[in-house]
């Protein structure tokens, strides 16, 4: 697990810069810097995000994990399947990009 990405999701809760869940997220995406997914989203979801986001280009993580993984790194009691970054800087997102994708390849 990306620990930029950990760090990053910690930080953006704290300052209110998340947008969490599936609806949230697609409403809001003209206002995302970053998209995280996890592996729980349903086929038809995680492709209307995928597109808007390609239309729009926002870079996508796709999250090694389930839901509850992912709300548990946002250090919450409950699944969240989708998440955007309302705001984080260039740095940060490239490091998540780089880290994921490194860890992409290692499985």
């Amino acid at each position: 697990m990306s620990k930029i990405l950990e760090k990053s999701l910690r930080d953006a809760r704290k300052e209110d810069k998340l947008t969490m869940g599936t609806k949230q997220v697609l409403n809001s995406i003209k206002s995302s810097k970053l998209i995280v997914l996890s592996q729980s989203m349903k086929k038809e979801m995680f492709e209307q995000i995928e597109s808007d986001a390609k239309k729009e280009k926002i870079p996508l993580v796709n999250f090694q994990g389930t839901s509850v993984a992912l709300g548990k790194l946002c250090g919450l009691q409950f699944r969240i399947s989708t998440i955007s970054f309302t705001s984080i800087d260039d740095a940060s997102i490239k490091s998540i990009l780089k880290d994921t994708q490194a860890e992409e390849k290692n499985d």
